[in-house]
């Protein structure tokens, strides 16, 4: 599906004191979706859902994250707390004169979708999250969780500003987007000492057939234009947000959700992601949720493009009926 030459309109917003880049689909004044993206994307990734929504009566916008892309990239990591991202798409939704919107977030725009939902429930008809669930607060800072886990663990590599940025800039973009976007390990990303994670990742000799050069290539001219450290400031405010969120301590999301996640995402078995999904606690903490496991890996809305399509609209319908 060629997206760049489909009739997509692409916006600049105001929100939140920074501009925003975003694709839109549809007729504005039709129900609103906003799809969010996670690392390291764009709004290209959604090039599947957006379609499939559009022609079946939403009105879709897709915007470039905070430091992605065509959207302005603050050089601070401390601008991209929880509250900051959050905050974006509170301006998004309020551009559009709608009250609420229906959300659909993946990976770090599934982590944004589940606490603008916990922040802003008023703002949210409901929410289909992608990849990565919502967990409980720490009851230490996030990145103290991960030192049981080595310097190798990939978050822990992200901590230090530059580090990943000049352990990228060895490879070309199109190898850095194959690397990080065609991974099918199961267990954590975990590189072994002294190794960075981009040289432990591996380049696929072939591609799977959900992606193409092509698409790859969108990916690489825009991150070669944006650059990676925005992106990697999400990590870097892991530990803020942590402070941030203190007062949110026990609270419930109440909205309704659908959770999807691939059976062969990274660390679904080893790190207790199937048995946390499937337990008491996550239903505890989200009361109004259905959860979804499909074949499939952590990119589930490309890899699985059709199927993650029909699961989003059979979740619309039955908030809307009619």
């Amino acid at each position: 599906m060629d997206m760049l030459e489909y009739e997509v309109n692409h916006l600049r917003i105001k929100t939140n004191g920074i501009w925003i880049h975003a694709a839109e689909l549809g007729v504005q004044g039709s129900p609103l979706v906003i799809l969010l993206h996670g690392f390291p994307e764009m709004w290209f990734s959604w090039r599947y859902q957006m379609r499939f929504l559009a022609d079946r009566g939403y009105h879709v916008v897709v915007p470039d994250m905070r430091g992605y892309g065509d959207s302005d990239s603050p050089p601070s990591a401390e601008s991209y707390t929880i509250f900051h991202l959050v905050g974006d798409i509170v301006g998004l939704i309020d551009h559009f004169g709608q009250q609420q919107a229906l959300i659909i977030g993946q990976d770090w725009g599934a982590v944004v979708a589940w606490f603008l939902s916990l922040f802003r429930p008023d703002k949210v008809k409901g929410l289909v999250a992608l990849s990565t669930p919502y967990l409980p607060r720490s009851p230490i800072k996030t990145t103290e969780t991960f030192k049981q886990l080595g310097e190798g663990f990939y978050i822990s590599q992200f901590q230090s500003a530059g580090r990943a940025e000049r352990a990228f800039a060895r490879y070309d973009y199109l190898t850095v987007m194959k690397k990080l976007l065609l991974i099918n390990k199961t267990d954590l990303l975990i590189a072994p000492e002294g190794v960075e994670i981009v040289d432990y990742l591996e380049t696929p000799s072939f591609l799977p057939p959900w992606i193409s050069e092509e698409d790859l290539q969108v990916y690489a001219d825009k991150f070669q234009e944006s650059g990676f450290t925005g992106p990697l400031n999400y990590y870097r405010a892991m530990d803020l947000n942590w402070e941030l969120v203190g007062p949110w301590q026990g609270a419930k999301i109440l909205v309704p959700v659908k959770f999807i996640v691939g059976d062969k995402d990274i660390g679904f078995d080893t790190a207790g992601t199937r048995d946390y999904i499937h337990g008491d606690i996550f239903r505890s903490i989200v009361p109004d949720l259905q959860v979804v496991v499909l074949d499939g890996h952590h990119f589930i809305n490309q890899e699985k493009a059709e199927e993650v399509s029909h699961e989003i609209l059979s979740f619309f319908q039955k908030l809307s009926p009619d």
